[in-house]
């Protein structure tokens, strides 16, 4: 039946439908930015739509975490892998981000699958997990902002190598780009309003990642002790 397909569930296919346009984006990004900026955003924006379905639905599943989560870090990769071949200047940086996107989140669900129970989400938090951590996963609507800004710099960021009136320092290296240019007021305030919101989120990912380790390290801990026990 098709209600027993967890490939055809309504949060997955919302899930598909942000793979295409992702991918759509992906097509427009260095050829024109405000249809880019357009797909890219929807995309990200249903995420959140894709959890309301789920929750609405009772058609939450793992295979539904999985895909979603995979999807948030492939889109914002892709993004910053633009930006770092856009702005050379600043590649090491865009790097470092990525890889911290990636290893954070890839621990965090794995120390979830494998020191919690098989059907615990890994946004579930409990009393010892740190603060940060608790308000970020627990509050959908912290979650929603936070991811929201996070992006928003970014593409704001995206934007502005399309932009004009720029610091010499953030100027993209194309002037492919520059010929295609267009006022910088409204990414430039973008970036500005969602900056702190960016470094709140890496906070998180670096909290997380380091309470992951933890998480794994006392697991291994308590099953050597059990096999010297044994």
């Amino acid at each position: 039946m098709l209600a027993d397909n967890v490939f055809l569930l309504i949060p997955n296919l919302i899930g598909y439908m942000r793979i295409g346009l992702a991918v759509s984006s992906l097509y427009f990004m260095p050829i024109h930015p405000r249809t880019c900026t357009v797909l890219y955003s929807v995309s990200c924006l249903l995420d959140a739509v894709d959890g309301m379905a789920a929750r609405k639905f009772n058609q939450a599943s793992q295979f539904g975490a999985v895909l979603d989560m995979t999807i948030d870090r492939c889109t914002t990769s892709c993004l910053l892998v633009f930006l770092a071949v856009t702005y050379p200047q600043w590649s090491i940086l865009f790097q470092c981000l990525i890889s911290l996107d990636f290893s954070s989140h890839y621990m965090h669900m794995y120390a979830t699958l494998a020191m919690g129970a098989a059907n615990q989400s890994h946004k579930n938090m409990d009393e010892n997990r740190p603060w940060v951590m608790r308000i970020y996963y627990s509050n959908t609507n912290v979650l929603f902002v936070v991811c929201l800004f996070n992006e928003l710099f970014f593409i704001a960021l995206y934007l502005l190598s399309f932009s004009t009136n720029v610091p010499s320092w953030i100027q993209p290296q194309s002037m492919e780009m520059r010929s295609r240019a267009f006022d910088s007021t409204v990414p430039w305030t973008l970036m500005c309003v969602s900056a702190v919101f960016m470094l709140f989120k890496q906070y998180v990912n670096v909290v997380q990642m380091v309470e992951a380790c933890k998480w794994i390290a006392e697991g291994d801990a308590e099953r050597r002790k059990r096999l010297k026990t044994s």
